[in-house]
């Protein structure tokens, strides 16, 4: 039986594209309609928000569709690559020069991500106006929960503008006129989001928001941890408001207080994760029931879009814009054979080797494809096979053009079903590995705890060295084969000094030693938009 915030989830789409805008007088009456009651108020100013987490076209949704907050984040490393194949995914370079790190500040989906983003940011600020306009029809505890989800939405929302643009305006009003938008300091922008998590995080409950029920999709108080740790983990990098000048905070000398108690960074991302081990996520015990068509029943994943054909216009393209288009029409896709591995990724899964990880042919579709134990073919009747280790950034002219490349699994596929697997955004199995890096960050043991992540893998365990930079170096590998597409990449390499570096098949840029790229241009739009925002250095 569907749950009723299913319902709420539906009405209030509607309701959003039906109800008018409250700047047209004609339309009060249309307005006080929508907010008419406690249920309706909850309804239009709360639920509705999450209906832009997932998206249906390019550049909209945290994850699923192109051209967006995934993609900058994905393939713009050593894990995923577009490669050009012949007249496919040239796409007048954007592909290549997401790969090389080339973009620039006119750069359109670069400026359609952001508006998506601030979008949603100005939609939370509406929605808080809204709540306390209409306080009457809400109890105290009412309004105190409903305004902590939609500042923990919004801070969600920061925290990814503040990690891909840096230097980014804070607006927490709906009545500042744009003139007076002002941009913050990397470091002041991180502190507002680490802020408002923590002052609201107790007034949101403490349920399971993957699980189905009442607050399912929704922010709950592991989500806000489970961003908090990031937040931690990641301080010496977002508190670093000069990031070219090649000094870097040490997160031991970080003050990362919560609540009383003073910490610093890394002890501070130990305290989050542990804090999600009480609220009652575990390691489920096969890796791959996290993204099976069922997923919502997994004691792991701590934060999902929601996926239901008849609910929701939700897009998820990533695997059918990845598999060959025979393979695609086989598995009930429409195939665009675009994204592949890398041959780093296939290489740190100990692809071609005796040695090969257990995961890998659970993230990737490799070698001779079949369904079921039918082999699909090509058009011209031979066997089609997938090639890893015969990458290049264009393979225009190669005979492995439409061919080359490990492509995206993960997700189990059941087109029987109306329910689709849902999006996973984040997990306890980073958490973990969160844990283990922050352990040996802070001058600890953490090998025990990503051995827990490779027993669950089937793998053997591994010990550290004794060296931090060669334990760390053991801990993005395990990061890459664990967390492959899921969009974690980038903010990986950032924090382990790599992102700037060449690496795979791509050079480094001529300019790119002093870290410039580690974040991406402010829009030129949005700098012609409001002129009290400057351009990030390097661009």
């Amino acid at each position: 039986m569907r749950q009723p915030f299913f319902t709420f989830f539906l009405l209030a789409f509607l309701l959003l594209l039906t109800a008018c805008h409250d700047e047209d007088p004609k339309n009060y009456l249309e307005v006080d309609e929508a907010y008419a009651d406690a249920n309706s108020l909850y309804i239009n100013a709360v639920a509705s928000l999450y209906n832009y987490i997932g998206g249906e076209a390019d550049s909209q949704g945290l994850q699923g569709t192109g051209r967006g907050v995934y993609d900058y984040n994905t393939f713009t490393t050593d894990e995923a690559i577009v490669p050009t194949r012949g007249g496919d995914w040239y796409d007048g370079g954007y592909w290549q020069n997401l790969y090389l790190h080339q973009w620039t500040e006119d750069d359109s989906e670069l400026y359609e991500t952001w508006k998506y983003l601030y979008k949603v940011v100005t939609l939370c600020n509406r929605s808080l106006q809204r709540l306390d306009e209409y306080a009457n029809l809400l109890t105290t505890q009412e309004l105190t929960k409903h305004k902590a989800e939609v500042r923990a939405i919004r801070a969600m929302y920061y925290y990814y503008l503040m990690d891909m643009f840096g230097r980014i305006p804070i607006v927490t009003d709906n009545n500042t006129p744009a003139n007076e938008v002002k941009q913050s300091k990397r470091s002041e922008a991180f502190r507002f989001i680490v802020d408002e998590l923590q002052e609201v995080a107790m007034s949101l409950t403490d349920n399971h928001s993957n699980k189905r029920g009442e607050y399912y999709g929704r922010i709950t108080r592991p989500v806000a941890f489970f961003l908090l740790a990031k937040l931690a983990l990641n301080a010496p990098i977002y508190t670093d408001d000069d990031w070219t000048d090649d000094i870097i905070p040490d997160g031991r000398d970080i003050d990362f207080p919560i609540g009383d108690v003073h910490m610093n960074a890394y002890e501070a991302t130990i305290a989050y994760c542990e804090m999600l081990t009480a609220s009652g996520y575990r390691l489920e015990e096969f890796y791959e029931d996290n993204f099976t068509v069922a997923n919502e029943t997994s004691w792991e994943n701590i934060f999902t879009i929601p996926m239901d054909k008849l609910l929701f216009t939700t897009k998820f393209d990533n695997i059918a814009r990845s598999c060959h288009y025979n393979h695609g029409a086989a598995i009930g896709l429409d195939g665009l054979n675009g994204p592949s591995a890398t041959i780093t990724t296939v290489k740190t899964f100990g692809y071609g080797t005796d040695d090969i990880d257990k995961r890998y042919y659970i993230n990737f579709y490799s070698d001779t494809i079949a369904v079921g134990k039918k082999v699909i073919t090509l058009d011209d009747g031979t066997p089609l096979v997938y090639h890893p280790l015969e990458m290049e950034i264009d393979l225009s002219g190669s005979p492995y053009e439409k061919t080359a490349g490990a492509r995206m699994a993960k997700y189990e596929i059941d087109n029987n079903t109306v329910e689709a697997n849902d999006i996973v955004l984040f997990r306890f199995g980073d958490a973990i590995l969160m844990k283990a890096e922050a352990l040996i960050r802070n001058g600890e043991d953490g090998f025990a705890i990503i051995n827990l992540i490779r027993e669950r893998a089937g793998m053997d365990g591994l010990q550290g060295t004794g060296s931090q930079e060669a334990d760390l170096s053991t801990i993005l590998d395990e990061r890459l084969r664990e967390l492959v597409w899921e969009g974690w990449r980038r903010q990986d390499l950032i924090r382990f000094g790599r992102f700037h570096l060449p690496y795979d098949l791509r050079p480094q840029l001529p300019k790119e030693r002093n870290r410039y790229t580690i974040v991406f241009p402010i829009p030129q739009t949005a700098l012609d938009l409001n002129h009290n925002l400057t351009q990030n250095p390097g661009y």
